[in-house]
C-alpha cells in the first residue's frame, strides 16, 4: 500500500539543508535533493517542499528523524490510506511536535481520551479548557508557522516516489 504526503521545511539554516535531505532520504529509502529557496519570513534561512509517495507512516518517520533539530521549522503530512487516518505533524523549536489526526474533510480529529484528560485538568484548575483545546487543535503551532507558510506561496513543487 502506498501513502502520499508533503514534507514542508518552513525554515532551516543553509548549513543544515544537506543534513535534512539525508534524514528524509533515510526515511524514504531513495536519494532526496530538495530545491531550496530563501525564506522571506526569516532572512538567512531556507525553505523547501517535497511531495512524496511511500509506505504508510512516512510522515511520522520524517518527523521522528528531525524532531530534535532545534533550528528547523517543518511540517509533514500524510493523506489517509485504507485502514489509516490522515495525519499532520508540525514542529517549531519553541513548541516541539504537534500531531493531529486529519479527517476526510480536513478537520483535526481529537480522540476522546485526550478530550477527557483536558476536561479533568480544567475541572481541578490545573489549566483552562480554552488553552488546552487550542493546544489539541494545534493553534499555537499554526500561529507560529503561518507567516512561514505564507512566505512559501508560489514556491516550486517537486514529487518524489520512495522505494516501497
Amino acid at each position: 500500500m502506498t501513502a502520499r504526503g508533503v514534507f514542508y521545511v518552513h525554515s532551516a539554516p543553509p548549513a543544515l539543508s544537506p543534513h535534512i535531505e539525508w534524514a528524509a532520504a533515510g526515511v524514504l529509502g531513495v536519494p532526496v535533493s530538495l530545491e531550496w529557496t530563501d525564506q522571506a519570513a526569516a532572512p538567512g534561512t531556507l525553505r523547501a517542499e517535497l511531495h512524496w509517495e511511500g509506505r504508510p507512516g512516512t510522515a511520522a518517520g520524517i518527523t521522528s528523524a528531525l524532531r530534535t533539530w532545534k533550528l528547523v521549522r517543518f511540517e509533514a503530512t500524510e493523506d489517509p490510506t485504507p485502514g489509516t487516518d490522515g495525519v499532520r505533524f508540525s514542529f517549531t523549536p519553541s513548541l516541539g511536535v504537534f500531531t493531529g489526526v486529519i479527517g476526510a474533510n480536513g478537520d483535526i480529529m481529537v480522540p476522546e481520551d485526550r478530550l477527557r484528560s483536558v476536561m479533568a485538568n480544567a475541572a481541578i484548575g490545573k489549566t483552562t479548557l480554552e488553552h488546552e483545546l487550542d493546544r489539541l487543535l494545534g493553534t499555537p503551532w499554526d500561529n507560529e508557522l503561518e507567516p512561514f507558510r505564507r512566505a512559501g506561496d508560489g514556491a516550486p513543487v517537486r514529487w518524489l516516489h520512495a522505494a516501497v
